[in-house]
């Protein structure tokens, strides 16, 4: 294994309730991703991520924390994670876990003492507990907006049945917030690393990396208009151009709605405080008595990039993720930006940019690129009214961006599903949905659940091989038929063998480390401002992100998303010459 591996790494999120369930629950599970570990081996990542499996009442699907050192029973044992890691390493895989630091379930057992205790109690004040505003206190303390709608205090009734304080909740209310004022917390946390670490896991993604830290006084905030309360958290996608609540722009990136921004410098007073960077200048310091190079990966939703930056400085984490690049529509000139100024902001304090299309909390890209000006909306209750997206033209724009995305230098980031080319499931029943955000908004913003559906493995197996039974946590559209894994190994022009022979080419030229002149170099084709051309070592990166094919340029090609047109580089096509 490498030095350094985190500087280019392929890492593939696992969301463990829909990527494989061994027991026939209808919930996946940890000896399920143990099961399928040869799959992603062969795919060819480095790394996977594992979204929250602790204990947990799943009232957010795990980010809702009830026990930080143990497994939820419903996705087995800590036998079964240890297993799982063995198994993982033995192939060559290294495990990233996820970190909820933010806050915790409200049955978690700090959390039940500090209800059973008195107001100024050392136990309420692991939390962020408060008196009321007005005359008995019967107005919360300030006016912030919980990520999933609605207030972001709650009022509590006290031991003696009074009611008393309030205490905050930025998500659902089922997931107080931590006061990391408290020393208390931060040695709490400082335990769950080290037991995590010492069960050999080899790096945390920092759920929220950016709250964390309130300032002082807790003022009263109103966003600006058409700005949302945050983009994204293990939870909510709030408003963001990519969520399930609207995309921000069409396909040819003319705007649709205000995206969100959540820069501090829009005075939001719960995220991006420097406090934060102390937080994590001391977890570096306790990863760093570890061997083998284990990493921290910041969700940090903060603009501009170069605000971002700061989360990765030596002393602090390895990664952040790149929501920019995310956000970033098919557009020529809009990619060319992004890619620039994200190698020039992580690079000014010599960290890897890294770069991600889709995860499990915003649109998979195989829709999401398909939204045109014609269907603004493309999600919540926009379907509705408006039809669904096309697959296709979505689809083909997906594997062009994937094929761009996987030459850039850095680390790239995959999300379960996307190499089979998954789209949102948008038309779920209302009976069926689970995210908290569909019901704290009754119904208005639908949700993460369409990105969350459980994955097909065999067209013909029940629940399309998720599981040995029919059972599944959310119900799995026909689609998933064709689009099995089975169905696509070893299919020549299949999503997974481009997004196989991609990344094999990606290690084969060393793309993640750039070339030797620099991370990347942009070449001008003349092909018009809908063309976009790099090199990275000895790979020529074209993508049309136009309506009309272009010539395509002369060198033998390596890698193409989608079959080419003679001498000509079809629409929505990416291609890598050698």
């Amino acid at each position: 294994m490498t030095s350094e591996w985190w500087r280019t790494a392929a890492i593939y999120q696992i969301y463990p309730r829909s990527f494989a369930d061994a027991n026939g629950d209808g919930m996946g599970d940890l000896a399920g991703i143990t099961s399928r570990l040869a799959a992603l081996e062969t795919l060819g990542i480095d790394a996977i991520w594992l979204s929250p499996f602790y204990t947990s009442p799943q009232k957010d699907a795990g980010y809702d924390v009830a026990d930080y050192c143990d497994v939820d029973p419903r996705f087995g044992s800590l036998a079964d994670f240890d297993a799982m890691v063995a198994e993982a390493h033995a192939r060559g895989i290294r495990v990233i876990v996820d970190l909820v630091p933010n806050h915790s379930s409200d049955q978690h057992a700090w959390f039940q003492e500090a209800l059973a205790a008195a107001p100024g109690s050392a136990a309420r004040g692991r939390y962020m507990f408060r008196d009321g505003r007005g005359e008995h206190g019967e107005l919360a303390p300030n006016n912030w907006d919980s990520v999933f709608g609605g207030p972001a205090w709650t009022r509590v009734v006290e031991p003696d049945g009074t009611p008393g304080q309030w205490y905050l909740h930025l998500f659902d209310s089922s997931q107080p917030d931590f006061d990391w004022t408290n020393e208390e917390v931060r040695e709490e946390f400082r335990r769950i690393l080290r037991f995590w670490l010492d069960r050999g896991v080899d790096g945390f993604r920092v759920d929220v990396a950016h709250g964390l830290i309130k300032a002082d006084g807790l003022p009263d905030w109103t966003p600006a208009e058409g700005a949302g309360s945050m983009g994204g958290a293990g939870g909510a996608t709030g408003d963001s151009p990519v969520s399930h609540d609207t995309l921000g722009t069409d396909a040819s990136g003319v705007a649709l709605e205000p995206a969100i921004s959540e820069e501090n410098g829009d005075g939001a007073p719960f995220w991006a405080q420097e406090g934060v960077h102390e937080i994590y200048r001391d977890w570096r310091l306790l990863l760093d008595e570890y061997d083998g190079e284990r990493i921290l990966a910041a969700e940090a939703w903060v603009d501009p990039l170069a605000k971002v930056a700061k989360w990765v400085r030596p002393d602090e984490m390895h990664q952040s993720f790149n929501f920019a690049y995310l956000e970033t529509p098919w557009n020529a000139a809009a990619l060319h930006a992004v890619i620039d100024q994200s190698l020039d902001a992580f690079g000014s304090v010599g960290a890897p940019s890294t770069w991600v299309l889709s995860n499990h909390d915003v649109v998979r890209h195989a829709t999401r690129l398909s939204v045109t000006a014609d269907n603004p909306q493309g999600h919540g209750l926009g379907p509705r009214s408006l039809g669904l997206p096309e697959y296709e033209p979505g689809l083909r724009r997906a594997r062009a961006a994937t094929a761009l995305m996987l030459a850039l230098p850095g680390s790239v980031y995959l999300y379960q599903g996307e190499e089979l080319g998954l789209p949102e499931v948008i038309d779920l029943p209302d009976d069926a949905r689970q995210d908290p955000t569909w019901f704290r908004t009754n119904g208005e913003r639908y949700g993460r659940d369409g990105c969350r559906v459980p994955l097909p493995w065999e067209a013909d197996a029940p629940s399309y091989g998720f599981g040995p039974t029919d059972g599944s946590w959310l119900p799995q559209p026909d689609q998933w038929r064709e689009l099995a894994r089975d169905r696509q190994q070893g299919v020549a022009g299949s999503t997974l063998s481009l997004y196989q022979d991609a990344l094999r080419l990606r290690r084969e030229h060393d793309l993640g480390a750039g070339s030797g002149s620099g991370p990347l170099e942009w070449v001008d084709l003349g092909l018009g401002t809908d063309v976009l051309a790099f090199r990275n070592g000895p790979v020529t990166v074209v993508a049309n992100t136009g309506t009309e094919p272009v010539a395509l340029p002369a060198g033998d090609v390596a890698l193409a998303s989608d079959p080419l047109d003679g001498d000509l580089l079809p629409a929505d096509t990416t291609v890598w010459l050698a």
